[in-house]
């Protein structure tokens, strides 16, 4: 089996306490496929311009990420975001964006990734989101994400987006954007009368929430005190937790708690180093060290 992932590939500059990159690789299919290939094969869509610096181009190496679906565009730009994290770094501020082929039409699926079933539309325009699901002919769990801008300019497009996927990752923010509760459990409760099966709820350094019809689960983030870049957490978190789904092939209650604890444990090597720096070079062996760890750790007796 494989996940399938369609997201955004850029070039981030980023400050933090600890110190600041330009121009270093970054982007959510980035964050989640470097996370979700400890767990599933990975088959990437995603679109750069011909900026696009050629050192970056065969950044997985022998990672089992399958790029047939990375579009160099020619004649437009790649992606770039701009931000500084500061006091306890649990939120970003975008000091500059270049959408570059970001604002431009969407990556076309490639007929070999078309019959794909585990499926995360990571943060875009959610009519976008919709239109790659169409391409695709069997999928069986889809999962997306989300962003404010969308809830607050597109709602409409965002609500239909809902109704089509089984689950949904967003923030504690947007959470209560998006429904308008303050308490995140009125809010997961909320957002499934939308369509999506399952909500989880990330909220930083204080972990994940996951909300079905039937349960409330709170995981907390892996405590570690080698905190550098959370840029890439989120989509780490997702990586891990769509590709140990997909690695199982079911999303019940048990699964979807132990495919949380992974998310979680992926995203934990991704803060502990700018960009992919930590990330790309993490063993699958000490993520399942952690894993066995941090499982360790929530177990009550």
């Amino acid at each position: 089996m494989s996940v399938l992932v369609t997201g955004s590939i850029g070039l981030d500059s980023v400050e933090t306490p600890h110190g600041k990159v330009e121009d270093a690789i970054g982007g959510t299919a980035v964050h989640f496929s470097f996370a979700a290939a400890h767990f599933s094969p990975v088959r990437l869509v995603a679109v750069v311009g011909e900026d696009f610096p050629d050192k970056f181009k065969k950044i997985f190496g022998s990672k089992p990420v399958d790029t047939t679906g990375l579009e160099v565009r020619k004649g437009s730009e790649t992606f770039r975001w701009r931000a500084r994290f500061e006091g306890d770094m649990n939120e970003a501020e975008t000091l500059e964006t270049q959408l570059g082929v970001l604002g431009e039409y969407g990556p076309k699926v490639p007929s070999e990734f078309t019959g794909s079933e585990t499926v995360f539309l990571a943060n875009t325009h959610p009519a976008l989101q919709r239109e790659l699901l169409s391409q695709l002919t069997n999928p069986r769990i889809v999962v997306c994400d989300t962003m404010n801008l969308w809830i607050e300019t597109e709602r409409d497009a965002l609500l239909e987006t809902l109704g089509l996927v089984t689950g949904v990752i967003l923030n504690d923010a947007e959470s209560r954007q998006l429904t308008e509760k303050q308490n995140l459990i009125e809010a997961g409760e909320a957002i499934l009368r939308m369509g999506p099966k399952f909500a989880i709820i990330k909220k930083g350094e204080h972990g994940a929430l996951l909300i079905t019809p039937d349960a409330v689960v709170a995981i907390p983030a892996y405590p570690t005190k080698n905190v550098k870049d959370p840029t890439g957490a989120g989509d780490s978190f997702a990586g891990g937790f769509m590709g140990y789904l997909d690695r199982v092939g079911k999303w019940d209650e048990s699964t979807l708690k132990s495919a949380m604890v992974r998310g979680t444990v992926t995203a934990s090597f991704a803060i502990e180093d700018f960009s992919i720096g930590r990330s790309s070079v993490v063993e699958t062996e000490e993520v399942e060290k952690r894993v066995k760890q941090f499982a360790a750790m929530l177990r009550v007796e």
